[in-house]
């Protein structure tokens, strides 16, 4: 996940159920590619630890909304 600037305001809790299996699949790609588990856990599985480190609230994310379509033309 990229660096926060200064204005990017992190989340740790899971709002949606949707929300945790995005952030727990991204998480399990970091696993993969070589990132460190942030837990001690039993399991061995990374896709197991990624879920057991978001739901510990060990995983930061930042959730961007969209604009609607017709918002662009508003604004001007």
């Amino acid at each position: 996940m990229p660096e926060a600037s200064n204005n990017t305001t992190w989340k740790t809790s899971i709002d949606s159920k949707y929300r945790l299996v995005i952030v727990a699949a991204r998480r399990s790609k970091q696993l993969q590619k070589g990132a460190k588990p942030r837990v001690h856990s039993l399991r061995k599985k990374l896709t197991s630890i990624a879920l057991e480190e978001v739901q510990q609230g060990m995983v930061r994310y930042e959730a961007i909304t969209k604009k609607p379509a017709g918002a662009e033309e508003e604004e001007e």
